[in-house]
Order: structure tokens, then sequence, then C-alpha cells
């Protein structure tokens, strides 16, 4: 009679042991949504994937003691697409532009929920990174000739609203001066490649990876139109409320990812590269040392300001009749404990505008490098390391001695003489003037260098083939 009470009662005792211990032991989804071929969210996504980042600083203790982690990864295009996915309830963080990253504040808003921005991944506050290019055979050096001509673009991309700054900045009227349509980078390279479009302008790595593959040129870079841009990250606001510790941990792996791509920046280029099929070459350009952009965490005014002049741009594209308030949508406070965790500073890093540093000896005289408006770096094929020169004229001089020595040179770096902006130095004009040579992103600007300077303007090929009546 004893044991048939005990055998009764056991189904009962059993079930609710279960059910306790399903309770302790919940299974949380991290649904990140990435885009992979915007290179500078690599820190935010592709890298973190890559090598396991957030499983080394997910929660494991208080409330997540038992709990079970179901990490979802799904890569985008573009941010439209990972911002209906977010909306929709299917994704919890993304990384996107300021100008997309907007957009998702307004489809939650219109939605009835909530998403934040919690952190840059990179950017400039000039407005590096997007650009304009055209055909590579093409007679346009400037902006200034495309009146009257189709430009394509990504609509509501951040490039998108850079060319509309940077139309209106010429005077003209975006629907009268110029053709303006809709065009997204992967169909865009096919159409330059066949002169079907007059130019072309994209975000982040576009206006430098199509001249890199050389059927494009690249006339105008967005810091011409001096309006910051960055890509960033999100997430659900809810989500973050519910679960702040996993928010601060994505941020964690975050930075992580930054010191890894930071201390060896050509191994985590071909790490990019193999990903996703965006040469080692072009993501060295952005995430090597004095690049393209800045891979900067804080929230500096500018980037605040980037995202309160794409609310405002969308507003007038009439995308949104949403009144976000910027100083809501922007939360860095889990940015902050991160830093703390981290025991990094995180106003110390605000009020840091440097780019990533380069400490490196030439490459020629090994004599340590402190001026960098000469600063050009060869990589070559087959060499880890990215060779270092202070000038352009022994730059120049070493690769000519690679090619006639059967070395096959992967790309050549310079760095614009006026504004510092890195270039590939096969798209540069440059300026000889006897052993001096500079570097320039526009024909203009190296004309009207040399003319108040002296000196000759050539292209990379003429320079590269010591045709200059100079001594270099």
């Amino acid at each position: 009679m004893n044991l048939s009470r005990h055998l009764i009662g056991l189904p009962l005792a059993l079930s609710l042991s279960l059910a306790f211990s399903g309770a302790s032991a919940e299974t949380i989804r991290i649904a990140i949504g990435t885009q992979d071929t915007t290179i500078n969210c690599a820190t935010g996504g592709l890298l973190i994937r890559e090598l396991n980042l957030l499983q080394k600083y997910l929660p494991k203790d208080g409330k997540y003691k038992d709990a079970k982690y179901d990490i979802v990864w799904k890569n985008f295009t573009s941010g439209a697409p990972l911002t209906n996915e977010m909306v929709a309830g299917k994704l919890d963080l993304g990384s996107m532009a300021d100008f997309p990253g907007s957009f998702n504040g307004a489809a939650h808003q219109k939605a009835g929920k909530k998403s934040i921005f919690i952190t840059v991944l990179s950017g400039s506050t000039l407005g590096s990174g997007n650009g304009i290019v055209v055909p590579k055979g093409s007679a346009v050096q400037s902006l200034a000739e495309l009146k009257g001509k189709t430009i394509s673009v990504p609509f509501a991309s951040t490039a998108h609203g850079m060319l509309l700054r940077a139309v209106k900045a010429q005077g003209w009227d975006p629907e009268k001066d110029v053709n303006i349509t809709t065009q997204a980078p992967e169909i865009a390279g096919s159409a330059l490649q066949s002169n079907k479009i007059e130019a072309h302008a994209d975000f982040v790595p576009f206006a430098e990876l199509f001249p890199h593959r050389g059927y494009a040129r690249k006339i105008f870079d967005g810091s011409q139109a001096k309006s910051p841009t960055l890509h960033g990250s999100l997430v659900d606001s809810a989500y973050a409320k519910k679960y702040p510790e996993i928010v601060v941990a994505y941020l964690r792996a975050a930075l992580e990812a930054d010191r890894l791509i930071a201390a060896e920046p050509e191994k985590y280029s071909e790490l990019i590269a193999k990903v996703t099929g965006i040469e080692a070459e072009i993501n060295y350009l952005f995430h090597g040392p004095v690049g393209l952009q800045t891979r900067d965490f804080t929230w500096k005014p500018e980037y605040r300001q980037a995202v309160a002049t794409s609310i405002e741009t969308l507003r007038l594209l009439k995308r949104t009749e949403s009144d976000i308030d910027v100083n809501s949508f922007i939360d860095d406070s889990y940015l902050r404990t991160a830093f703390k965790q981290a025991k990094l500073d995180y106003d110390k890093a605000l009020k840091n505008y440097a780019k990533l540093p380069l400490s490196a000896k030439d490459a020629v005289t090994g004599k340590p490098i402190a001026d960098f408006r000469q600063l050009t770096q060869i990589w070559v094929q087959g060499e880890p390391l990215v060779r270092h020169y202070a000038s352009a004229g022994t730059a120049f001089a070493e690769l000519r001695k690679l090619e006639q020595g059967g070395k096959k040179v992967r790309t050549v770096y310079a760095h614009d003489q006026d504004t510092g902006l890195k270039l590939l130095a096969a798209d540069a004009w440059f300026v000889v003037k006897g052993k001096e040579v500079g570097a320039f992103l526009l024909k203009a600007d190296a004309d009207a260098w040399a003319k108040k300077n002296g000196g000759q303007v050539v292209d990379y090929d003429r320079l590269k083939a010591d045709t200059v009546n100079a001594t270099i």
C-alpha cells in the first residue's frame, strides 16, 4: 500500500521537477543581423561570428546561471531588409549606417515598437566612406560635370543621403538638375563595366572596391560634402530592457573584435576577404592604420548630428513622418558599461578623434615615420605585412624595383596632399616637383597645387613608369 502511494506520487514529483528545471534553464535567443559586405560593420558582426567572441562574454551567473543561448546570425546586403526582420521580431540586434538606422527607428515606431542605437562601429566625422564613381573611361573628373546626368544610388542608404547633400551643395534641384535613380551595388558594378550608367553613388566599400577592380574611377569623396557618417549597431529596446547583460556582452565582443583587428589589420583583412569576397586590400584601406575611416565606438557630437540629419532627410524624402527624439534614440548606457567592464575610459575615447595610429619604420631607411602626409604603402603579393615608406618618391622607386624583380604588387596606398585622405594610388593624381611627389584624389586639386607650387601633374601609370621629367 505504501509502495503504491509512492508510485502514484512519482509522476507529480517528476513533473514538478521538470517544470522547475525548465524555468531555470531558459533558452534565450540572440538573433543578430549583419552586413558582411559593408566591411566597416565587421567588428559588430562578421568578426564576432567568425571568432566566436560573443560566447566568451555571455553572462553565466545570476539569472543566467542555467540559461541556454540560441545564437542566430543572418547576413544582409543592406539595412532595409534587416530592419524589416527586426520589426517583425525575427532579429534582436543589427548593424547599419546612420541613414538606414534612422529608418529602422522610424519603422519600429510606426509598428508601435522602439529600437535604440547603442554604438558606433566605424565612421568619419568628415564623411569619408561614401563616394561617387564614374566608369573608368569616362571623361568626367568632378561632381560639377554631372549636371543633367543620371546618377544611380541605393535608395534609403547613407550614400543616398550623402548624394542629396552633395547635390544641394552644388545649388542644384535634385528633381530637375540631375536624374537620381535607385540601383543596388551588385547591379551597379556590372552597369559601370558596360558603361550603362553615367555615375554611381555608394556606401562602404563600393566607391573604393569598383575602382580597385578596374572598372570605375572615384570622382567624389563623402568628406567633400562635410557631413559626418557612421555605421553602428541597434537593438530592440524591449529586448535590451529584458536582457541588458546580453547587450553589454555583445558590445564587449565588439570591443574585442576591434582590439584584434587594430593589432593585426592585415591578418583580419584577409579573414574578411575570405568570408565576403571583398579583397583584403580594400579591407585594409578602411581598417588599417590611418585608414579611410576611423573605427570609433563612441557617440561623438558629430555622429549624433549625423543621425539627426538622417532623420530630417527621411522626412524630406517623405520616407517617414515619425518624429524621433535623437536623444532617446541614441542610448550609450550599455556601451559605457561595456567600456567599464573592459577597463576602458569611455570619456577619454569620446574626446579622441585620431585615426588608428601607425608605428612603423621606413622600409628603405629604417627610420621611424613621423610625418604621414607623404606616407605611401605597398602590399606585396606573398608578404603578410604591408610595407611603409615615409615619402611617395621613395615608395615609387621601390615599386619599380619590385616589379622589375618579378614581384607582384597587390596594391599601393597614398595620402591626399591636402586632406590626408587615404587613397588607392592607382586611382590618384600626382604632382611631381624634383624629388617631391604629392598625391591627390581629384585632378582639379592636383592642377591647382601644381599651378601654385610648380610641378608636373601625372597619373599613376606614368609615375610608375618613371617617364616624368624629374629625378624621383
